[in-house]
């Protein structure tokens, strides 16, 4: 992971709700937790469709596994899934909200008659404190922890510690139980053509702005020019972009790059796609008419069904109906897609395949560690679909994107 230039220290990326400093708290709070605070926000998340109706379906569709139970829901936001496990049957339902969105959460369980079951605690999931005897205790943690890509925003390391603190080690339930981090080329030569004019327009802007600052005030600027590319390349070739993928765009199946068991999942594994834990992928891509890979995409998927960890699976209630929220290409949803467009595209020929093969690695920012940098290293070779004689190979790239 050497060639990452804005990368996390060991021991430096942990987020700042444990054991930061006033000061990186409030910074922390200023740069993600602020946003959440408006209803506005809320209403944004409250209005995609495939979220509401898989947590929805997952929680009122199991009542079996909140009935009579504590439920904790981490980060409850507007309060919408606190409310959804008491009209499950929870005993009690302790909904924790680290911003003043908690203030409106509580009016939301008074407006649908649900305060006597609800409690809404407001601070970091890491700092409260919960009446004796709760932790160890909880039958049922809830969250919708899930940022782009799975892993951007971080909130995992929170819910971890949540867990380890407070959910019944055999018997509970963590909703959503398992979660995948999928990845596969996409075409998508609209989007990745804009961005690269974007980039030229702005070193067209930067040539125009040093000659007229040479002549109308005399200095010479462009001894930055170098700098200002840099910056410049970092923003418009090497950020990921948010994206809402039609599913025509993949070209390949998709591979999983990381998988994780809410049960099990340690803050190591909430780090990223590490060094020799790297994911290998390989796609093999025909196409009928000529057609351009712009890129890679990463999404995921969430699942609320049954533990499958070897102390839990016996134990733990069953979800009997179990449910799959997922991001993929198609329908819309919030988080959408991350894409990572190449400079150049590999181009597809009719009457021959591509294969691609490589790895991709995640690894925190060192500026913010609720950001990630992904290492995309990958070769291509075409061949003729029938006799397989190797018509062109691309030699290995490797790029680093920032995932803002």
């Amino acid at each position: 992971m050497s060639q990452f230039s804005n990368v996390s220290e060991a021991g430096k990326d942990e987020i700042p709700s444990f054991n930061g400093s006033e000061k990186a708290k409030a910074s922390d709070f200023a740069n993600y937790f602020c946003s959440y605070s408006q209803i506005f926000h809320q209403k944004q998340m409250l209005s995609d469709t495939i979220r509401m109706a898989s947590y929805h379906s997952a929680i009122v569709g199991n009542p079996d596994c909140f009935k009579d139970k504590i439920v904790m829901d981490v980060g409850t936001g507007s309060g919408i899934l606190a409310v959804w496990a008491a009209l499950a049957g929870a005993r009690k339902v302790y909904a924790i909200e680290y911003t003043d969105m908690a203030k409106n959460a509580e009016q939301v369980m008074k407006a649908n008659g649900v305060d006597h079951i609800v409690t809404v605690v407001q601070g970091a999931v890491e700092d409260i404190k919960l009446p004796e005897g709760t932790e160890g205790n909880v039958d049922v943690i809830i969250s919708e922890w899930m940022g782009y890509f799975l892993l951007r925003e971080s909130m995992l390391d929170s819910l971890i510690r949540a867990r380890d603190k407070y959910l019944k080690p055999k018997e509970g339930l963590m909703f959503p139980s398992h979660c995948d981090m999928f990845w596969a080329p996409v075409h998508d030569k609209e989007d990745r053509f804009q961005i690269q004019q974007e980039y030229h327009g702005s070193m067209g802007d930067w040539e125009e702005f040093v000659e007229s600052t040479k002549q109308t005030y005399g200095v010479d600027m462009k001894c930055l020019e170098g700098n200002y590319e840099k910056e410049q390349n970092e923003y418009y070739l090497l950020s990921s972009k948010w994206s809402e993928l039609p599913s025509e765009a993949l070209l390949a199946e998709p591979v999983c790059v990381k998988s994780f068991d809410m049960a099990t999942c340690t803050i190591e594994d909430s780090k990223g796609i590490l060094g020799a834990d790297s994911a290998p992928f390989q796609f093999a891509c025909e196409s009928d008419a000529t057609l351009e890979v712009s890129g890679f995409a990463g999404w995921f998927t969430s699942d609320f069904r049954s533990r499958s960890d070897p102390e839990g699976k016996d134990a733990a209630p069953k979800v009997d109906n179990p449910v799959v929220l997922t991001t993929a290409p198609g329908p819309y949803t919030h988080w959408g897609q991350q894409v990572f467009y190449f400079k150049s595209p590999i181009m597809l020929l009719s009457g021959e395949k591509t294969e691609i093969e490589g790895n991709i690695e995640m690894m925190r920012s060192k500026d913010n560690a609720r950001l990630y940098n992904v290492k995309v290293t990958h070769e291509s070779r075409r061949m003729n679909k029938t006799s397989g004689v190797v018509m062109n190979k691309n030699p290995k790239l490797e790029q680093v994107y920032q995932m803002p």
